[in-house]
């Protein structure tokens, strides 16, 4: 997909409207409209990925850094300490519906094992 047509994209531009709950300069943190969780958030990288298997050597401190945000953004919210998922979904049948690569923070319930 290319950036121009991508819903991230343009959320992370304020061309669509979302609220966000967190950004610094790599990432926009945005609630899930669909929530799966009573905390569901969604950790967009700003620069567009289309997915995991696009990300190259140099986007090694970015996936840190989407995994530090996360961990501060479960603290902030109160449920760090009963435990949390971070999901990232890669192609059709990995569950991805949007081609930009993406992050979900789930939290508040206890996530069973298997998912899905």
């Amino acid at each position: 997909m290319a950036k121009e047509e991508c819903l991230f994209c343009k959320i992370i531009s304020g061309e669509i409207p979302a609220p966000p709950v967190y950004e610094d300069e790599q990432v926009v943190v945005i609630r899930d409209i669909s929530p799966q969780a009573p905390h569901h958030f969604l950790v967009l990288p700003r620069e567009h990925i289309v997915s995991a298997l696009n990300l190259e050597e140099r986007h090694d401190a970015l996936v840190g850094h989407v995994f530090r945000v996360a961990a501060r953004l479960a603290r902030e919210q109160g449920f760090a300490d009963s435990g949390f998922r971070i999901v990232n979904n890669c192609g059709r049948d990995g569950g991805q519906t949007v081609g930009h690569i993406h992050f979900h923070l789930l939290g508040g319930r206890s996530l069973e094992w298997p998912p899905g």
